[in-house]
Formats: C-alpha cells, structure tokens, sequence
C-alpha cells in the first residue's frame, strides 16, 4: 500500500513539475508574440534608417529618404513576419577550421492593407517607423502564397 501511495505522489509531483514547466514556456511564447502585435491582435513591424547616409546634400531631404526608408525597412519586416525568409548559408572548412562562413537572407512577398502607426524620430540621426497589419489580412496573404506554391507559381 505504501508503494502505490509512493508511485501515486511521485506522478503527482511530476505533473505539477511538467505543468510548470510548460507555464513558463507558455509565459516566453507570450512574451514574444506580444512584442510582434498589438492589443487588436494585429501584427506589428517596425524599420529603422539613418538620417546622415542618405544621398543628398540637402538635410531635409535627408530626412525625407530617411523616414521613406524606415517605411520601407517596415514593410521589408511585415513580410518576414507574414512569408518567412529564404536563407542561404555557405560554410567551409579545411583541416578543422573554419575558413568562411556566409550567408544571405531573402524576403519576397505582396504586402497590402498595412496602415501606419508612427514615424518618430530616435536620437539626432535616425528615424523609426512601425506597421500595423491586420491578422485576417495575413491569413488571406498566407492563403494566396500556399495556393500560389501549390500550383507551381511561387519563386
């Protein structure tokens, strides 16, 4: 008897320990999605460029290349978020060491219905711009890619 009331706290303890366990998962999981969207539930993306490298030698200018390439830095995030990224990696070895390693990111995609939440500047020489995009809206682009990839068209 003292066995099985033994066995029978020891399953119990180990489900509470289990249970915590996937808690605190639950709670990071929790933690990054809710960095990536916003109270509605709309996924969020935010872009970043500097003020100082834009190509022209007028400072408002400038400016404007800079905040027009923080937008599209933005978009460049949503479709990470919404498609995925195509990498590419390359890595040589010889005698054990590693001569080089490289590698390429790649985003492709059609972004629509995104609507703008803020264009801030951040310090003296950069601006940030955050997206908003509606979850429905990333379901119907994700429907459309899978269909699309389905039928041989994607790439």
């Amino acid at each position: 008897m003292k066995h099985i009331v033994a066995k029978a706290v020891t399953t119990i303890m180990l489900g509470l320990f289990l249970t915590g366990c996937a808690t605190n998962q639950e709670k990071y999981d929790n933690a990054i999605l809710e960095a990536m969207v916003d109270q509605n539930r709309n996924i969020l993306a935010t872009g970043y460029a500097v003020i100082s490298i834009q190509q022209h030698d007028n400072p408002a200018q400038q400016r404007l290349l800079s905040i027009r390439a923080s937008k599209l830095d933005a978009y460049r995030t949503l479709m990470e978020q919404v498609y995925g990224q195509y990498l590419d990696a390359n890595t040589t070895v010889a005698q054990m060491v590693v001569e080089s390693d490289s590698f390429r990111a790649r985003v492709q995609g059609v972004i629509y219905g995104a609507q703008l939440v803020s264009i801030t500047p951040v310090g003296d020489d950069t601006y940030e711009t955050t997206l908003s995009l509606k979850r429905g809206i990333v379901n119907d682009l994700r429907a459309l890619y899978l269909e699309q990839l389905g039928s041989g068209m994607g790439n």
